[in-house]
Formats: C-alpha cells, sequence, structure tokens
C-alpha cells in the first residue's frame, strides 16, 4: 500500500500502522494529508493484506495537534463549509471502516485530531497525552463532528463543558468521563496498542465486521430498529463456515481456525 503524503505505513501480519507523518508541525492536518488518509482507508478498506489498522502520529509530542492553522487560517464561509466536509467526509469513512481501528494517542490530541480519534473504534492513550477541542479559543466552532461525537460518547453535560471552555484534559480524566478506553505509559503505548488488535483478530473477521456495522449503524436508530438490525446481522453471521468452525472448536476445546467465510 501507499506510498501516501506526509503518512507512514507498516502493514505485516493483518495489522498496517498508519503514522501521521508531520512532526514540525505537531502533525496537524492540511488539505494534502486529508486526502492522503483518505486513500490510505480507501485502499485498507478492500486491502485482503490488511485486518486492522493502528493509527497513531509520529515522534513523542503530539498524536494530532488539530488542522493547519496556516492552512485554514482566513476561510471564507463557503471554503470553510468545503473544509469541514472534507473532514467529516474521512472520519465518516474512518468510523464506518469494516476492519478494527485503534487510536493510539501519544501527546496533544487537539481539534480535528480529536474528532479523528473519536471516529476510531478504540483509543488507547499515552499517560502524558493532552485532549481537548479548544476551537471556541480561536473564535471557530468545531467542523469535523466534535459536537457530535463527543457528546455520544462521554454525555452531553460532560461534551459541554470541554467544548465551551476549550481546555483540554490529562488521559486520567479522559479515561474517567469515558473518552479513551485505558492508558499506558508513554513508552508501552504501541504495544499495547498491537496486544489490543492482536485480541480481537483471535476472533472472526466476519462477526468483527457485522459487529461494527450492527454498533455504527444501530446509534443512529431508535431501539426497536436497531434490535431488529442487530438480529439481521446476527442471522448473516449464522450462515458463515466460520460460526460452524467456531462452535466445533469451543466443543473440541481448541483455538478455533477462521477463514472469513
Amino acid at each position: 500500500m501507499g506510498p501516501y503524503a506526509n503518512l507512514l505505513v507498516d502493514c505485516a501480519d493483518g495489522l498496517a500502522v498508519l503514522t501521521v507523518n508531520r512532526p514540525d508541525k505537531l502533525n496537524a492536518l492540511n488539505g494534502e494529508t486529508l486526502d492522503a488518509l483518505a486513500e490510505f482507508f480507501a485502499e485498507a478498506g478492500t486491502s485482503g493484506d490488511v485486518s486492522a489498522v493502528i493509527v497513531t502520529g509520529a515522534g513523542e509530542k503530539s498524536f494530532i495537534a488539530g488542522a493547519d492553522i496556516e492552512e485554514v487560517s482566513g476561510f471564507t464561509p463557503l471554503e470553510g463549509r468545503q473544509w469541514g466536509l472534507r473532514g467529516q467526509a474521512l472520519l465518516h469513512q474512518i468510523e464506518s471502516l469494516e476492519k478494527p481501528v485503534i487510536a493510539a494517542i501519544n501527546g496533544f490530541v487537539l481539534g480535528g485530531g480529536l474528532e479523528l480519534a473519536m471516529a476510531c473504534h478504540v483509543r488507547v492513550t499515552s499517560s502524558n497525552a493532552r485532549l481537548g477541542q479548544p476551537e471556541l479559543k480561536l473564535g471557530i466552532v468545531p467542523g469535523f463532528g466534535g459536537t457530535q461525537r463527543l457528546p455520544r460518547i462521554v454525555g452531553k453535560g460532560l461534551a459541554l463543558e470541554l467544548l465551551l471552555t476549550g481546555d483540554p484534559i490529562d488521559a486520567q480524566r479522559a479515561l474517567e468521563i469515558g473518552l479513551v478506553n485505558r492508558v499506558v505509559e508513554p513508552e508501552c503505548l504501541m504495544a499495547e496498542a498491537k496486544r489490543l488488535a492482536a485480541r480481537i483478530l483471535r476472533n472472526g473477521p466476519l462477526a468483527i465486521s457485522l459487529t461494527l456495522q450492527a454498533v455504527n449503524r444501530g446509534m443512529e436508530m431508535p431501539l426497536a430498529e436497531a434490535l431488529e438490525w442487530e438480529v439481521a446481522q446476527y442471522a448473516l453471521s449464522c450462515a458463515t463456515e466460520d460460526v460452524k468452525e467456531g462452535t466445533r472448536a469451543f466443543l473440541e476445546k481448541r483455538p478455533p481456525r477462521f477463514r472469513g467465510r
């Protein structure tokens, strides 16, 4: 896969480690990087070599420190709308990927960086991370989904506190409010993200994909409709060879050998 502008990709054993590589800009997002991310995730979604993705930032200082202010300052309303829609399309692409995406958060994750991390399915963060939506401090509104994903993850009251103050929180506070899944020391971050990915990938790949669909689409439905959607995904999983292998392996007390079909 690749090469991609401002991205590094290391793919082995079905796991793609994607690094946003603009350390001199604290890995801030510019248009070129958004395009490269969209290209990568489009290819990852269809690649037989990729079963899961870990997203991180180059260096120890920052995961993604928001948008590149030099590029986005001075937008007209039309340009601002186009930029926001561009970012939202990318984040929807990440969130709806039918393969697990884990954010390995190192250092600062602010603005568009936090919005991208929230679009990932699971978030692991280093203990020195600082997470926030500081857009209001610049007089602008979050535009990549922060006003919508943040309250869905942590609840309306906590989300409004983070959005309206613009103040960042530390990793432990992010864990307490459910914004991240786990906190580890910086030197353990990538190893922990890879261990988590390995635990996920031991499971049936079709069941993983169907579960991601059930959660992502079901969260946007009334409960009764979402339960019907879940049953539909369950029924589809019953038609796979993997479910036969999984149940047989359980009864035979051995590890399953899933084939993704």
